[in-house]
């Protein structure tokens, strides 16, 4: 019996998710020269507001070195801030600027309209496809051990 790769689900999984996500990150970076940790972390604040870098490396599946670096580097570029955290003063909140949020609001609609497209290409098995990816991730966060 021989193992076959392309028939190995989670090979086909990261692999088509690695290609989605390039197909994405031309588009963003067209608009706002952002690679895709940067993006990953503006679309985080976007929606949650004021986090922790933690947080971030938590739900964006990201190394926290990886996840420092483009937050250093946005800071940099003036599309987030850092503060104290109120909640736990080890730790860095980070939040968008004014100019963070307007830009955020412009590759929010590049995004939908991608979103658009990719359902549109899945046709009448998109839904049945977010449900087995919510499937997938829920039993993938049973068996992961807990964070630090």
């Amino acid at each position: 019996m021989t193992f076959d790769l392309d028939h190995f689900l989670p090979y086909r999984l990261a692999v088509t998710a690695t290609q989605v996500s390039r197909m994405f990150e031309a588009r963003y970076a067209q608009e706002a020269g952002l690679s895709i940790p940067e993006w990953r972390v503006m679309a985080h604040l976007g929606a949650q507001g004021a986090v922790s870098i933690r947080d971030i490396t938590l739900r964006v599946n990201l190394d926290k070195s990886v996840v420092s670096r483009a937050a250093s580097r946005l800071e940099g570029r003036g599309l987030i801030c850092k503060s104290a955290n109120k909640e736990d003063l080890r730790l860095l909140s980070i939040e968008l600027t004014e100019a963070g949020n307007v830009l955020m609001g412009r590759l929010g609609q590049i995004a939908t309209a991608f979103q658009t497209e990719l359902m549109a290409e899945l046709g009448p098995d998109a839904g049945s496809i977010l449900r087995i990816l919510s499937v997938l991730a829920a039993a993938a966060q049973k068996t992961l051990p807990a964070a630090d």
